[in-house]
């Protein structure tokens, strides 16, 4: 009987700090963000979550326009327990905020050159043009008409934009000019310039640069 009433003793003493499924309450700033645990759609604005005995989950917050928000719930022996809510304070995408979704991204766009303008003049025109927008140019070819700014780059929270401008001769008769905006982004903040690997064709432009195109065409282009 002593013997039984030790165990029973010891277990009770025990059972207490026994690890068990915990329970988390997610919730966000937007009603309509969606919560996504491991992979799968649980809610939207508010959800609750399990996290296992011995195992972790991965929750993530999104709404389009806004930041990303990510975090890991563990349940195992020595790592701090889940806490019982979790709130999410939504901030807006600050690249998104400085850009627009357009069409003009990484196309390339055929500008006829009006007749009356010469030759000579227009290359400059366009030059200028260029430097109105951006800071240094990294080849400029008037023999083959061939211009490529460098890249213009610029970090935000949860991301990094680089632009660059292209120009090229399409043909001479009539003479035509391609011009293409290349958008691009890393989804990382402070990607380097040169990490190219890094980066994608992005649908939106800074809105900076918003109006390149409609500058060619306005200032160049055959009206």
């Amino acid at each position: 009987m002593k013997l039984k009433s030790l165990l029973t003793a010891s277990l009770f003493l025990i059972a207490p700090f026994a690890i068990k499924a915990q329970t988390v309450q997610i919730s966000a700033s937007e009603a309509d963000a969606k919560i996504v645990v491991d992979g799968q759609i649980l809610g939207t604005g508010n959800a609750k979550i399990k996290v296992p005995k011995n195992s972790c989950v991965n929750v993530k917050v999104q709404k389009a326009g806004f930041l990303k928000y990510e975090q890991t719930f563990c349940n195992k022996k020595g790592m701090a327990e889940p806490p019982k809510k979790q709130f999410f304070d939504m901030k807006k995408d600050d690249a998104e905020e400085a850009s627009i979704k357009t069409d003009q991204a990484n196309i390339d766009f055929s500008i006829e050159i009006n007749k009356k303008q010469d030759v000579a003049e227009v290359w400059k025109r366009a030059n200028q043009i260029v430097t109105d927008y951006f800071d240094a140019i990294e080849v400029a070819d008037k023999e083959t008409s061939y211009l490529r700014t460098s890249w213009s780059i610029q970090s935000f929270q949860q991301n990094t934009i680089r632009t660059r401008l292209i120009i090229k001769l399409s043909k001479s008769e009539p003479l035509t000019y391609k011009v293409k905006l290349v958008s691009e982004f890393s989804g990382a903040p402070l990607t380097s310039v040169k990490a190219d690997e890094q980066f994608h064709d992005w649908d939106r432009v800074l809105r900076k640069y918003q109006n390149v195109i409609s500058d060619f065409t306005t200032r160049l282009g055959n009206q």
